[in-house]
């Protein structure tokens, strides 16, 4: 793993220019780079935490000349008031990395709870938790956090999401309910946004049959075959790769002709895709949302 952060990496991490950066480390030395011994300038694990929460402080209004005169203690117990009573989302997503950088689990549980209090649960999930989570596809393509980190904090997302499936008491008096079946394809293992849709589709009141992970796609023609859904929704994310999902499309218009299918993810999103009649893609969660109050009524739009 890389513990090291080049100033960039800060900038595009905490939001705040390599400049101003610059500025305050010579002006209030607010933070002093390390250097290799080819003499080029770095930052450690505990910089890029102290930078995201100087970050908040200088966003929520707190002078850059007061912060330098606090200690990193101080710098901390500050954001801790903020993170309770602030809204903001881009100050609980870095709150989030903050956890997920220290492996804090509660301090994850501190501000999930908070945020479920003031948004609840879904809008925590579409407005932080989500952001949060692609913040962490650039932690990885720049090599800064290691996979203990993102376990840890992908894991405890995924027990919030499946404590809240848990608790949803369904309407008894909705009407029109449709069966979905859930599934990621064979090798396919990122599960959160498949797990949220669960969510999102069993709060409205329709049924489902979540397969999870990486299916095998006559398995999961098994299972279709035994439940027979109305709708069929995957996440293609990694699996299969790019230059394999229009085959993998094509097949699963071969097999379900007559079925309302739902893809998203990376492989799918943007994408320039042929698609049979009866797919819809689903670039963001609020268009699943607008979808599903629309199939109350009728049957998917195309």
């Amino acid at each position: 793993m890389k513990n090291t952060y080049s100033i960039r990496d800060l900038e595009h991490l905490t939001g705040i220019k390599a400049h101003t950066i610059r500025i305050w480390e010579q002006r209030y030395n607010i933070i002093t780079p390390k250097r290799t011994d080819t003499n080029i300038r770095y930052y450690d694990s505990d910089d890029l935490k102290h930078m995201l929460n100087i970050s908040l402080l200088n966003n929520n209004g707190y002078k850059i000349s007061k912060i330098a005169e606090m200690t990193r203690e101080e710098v901390c117990r500050e954001v801790l008031k903020i993170i309770e009573k602030n809204n903001n989302y881009n100050d609980q997503i870095s709150a989030l990395t903050v956890a997920m950088i220290d492996l804090n689990e509660e301090q994850f549980e501190k501000i999930m709870f908070t945020n479920i209090l003031h948004l609840g649960f879904e809008q925590t999930m579409m407005n932080i938790v989500f952001p949060f989570l692609a913040r962490i596809g650039f932690l990885w393509q720049t090599d800064a956090i290691n996979p203990a980190q993102e376990h840890f904090i992908t894991n405890l997302i995924r027990q919030k999401l499946i404590v809240a499936i848990d608790g949803i008491v369904t309407n008894p008096h909705i009407k029109i309910r449709r069966k979905f079946l859930l599934y990621l394809p064979e090798g396919e293992l990122h599960e959160i946004s498949l797990l949220f849709a669960y969510y999102l589709i069993k709060t409205r009141g329709h049924q489902v049959v979540y397969l999870g992970q990486s299916l095998p796609l006559d398995d999961m023609q098994k299972a279709f075959e035994i439940h027979k859904p109305d709708v069929i929704m995957t996440i293609i994310t990694s699996y299969p790769d790019i230059d394999n999902v229009q085959d993998y499309i094509n097949e699963l218009g071969r097999r379900f002709p007559d079925t309302d299918i739902l893809l998203s993810g990376y492989q799918v999103v943007g994408q320039d895709l042929q698609l049979s009649p009866n797919m819809t893609v689903i670039p963001q969660f609020k268009y699943l949302v607008e979808l599903l109050e629309e199939i109350q009524y009728n049957r998917i739009a195309r």
